[in-house]
């Protein structure tokens, strides 16, 4: 049971997607942007490719099968207790997040819009946002030496 509290992240991180993507169809047009900060706007993107649209030619099934293993990896290694959980479930959280997407729109769904100037990132979601925190989270650990690697 101990491993549940981060079943729970994974679980709230896909409602969170699941919900403002939600939220992002049915209130923002294809041609449409919402101001919200001098920095952010929302808008309507229908990715059909991997991180930032990339390797869309691959098509949809192509990612649907890597989702479902990276799934499954993450998963298996949250439930044996890597020590990463709480990167591991915002990771799984957001694959989830996405797959879902995937599956039933054959695209994913992406409306935030970060900028300076004339130069934006590409749009992402709160799934993207999920797994990049939480790829993030692990590069960092992996940097940092551990009490156990210092003695050996």
């Amino acid at each position: 049971m101990r491993n549940a509290r981060y079943l729970l992240i994974s679980f709230a991180v896909v409602l969170v997607d699941q919900i403002t993507k939600l939220l992002a169809r049915i209130s923002i047009g294809p041609l449409d942007t919402v101001q919200v900060l001098p920095f952010l706007q929302l808008v309507s993107v229908r990715n059909r490719g991997a991180a930032f649209g990339l390797f869309a030619g691959f098509g949809n099934a192509t990612f649907i099968v890597i989702s479902v293993a990276a799934i499954g990896l993450v998963s298996f290694l949250l439930v044996k207790g890597a020590e990463d959980r709480f990167s591991l479930a915002l990771i799984l959280g957001g694959a989830v997040g996405n797959l879902i997407d995937r599956i039933v729109f054959k695209h994913v769904t992406d409306f935030l819009d970060l900028f300076v100037g004339t130069f934006h990132w590409p749009a992402f979601n709160v799934a993207d946002s999920a797994l990049t925190i939480g790829l993030c989270m692990m590069l960092v650990r992996s940097l940092i030496p551990s009490e156990r690697k210092q003695r050996v």
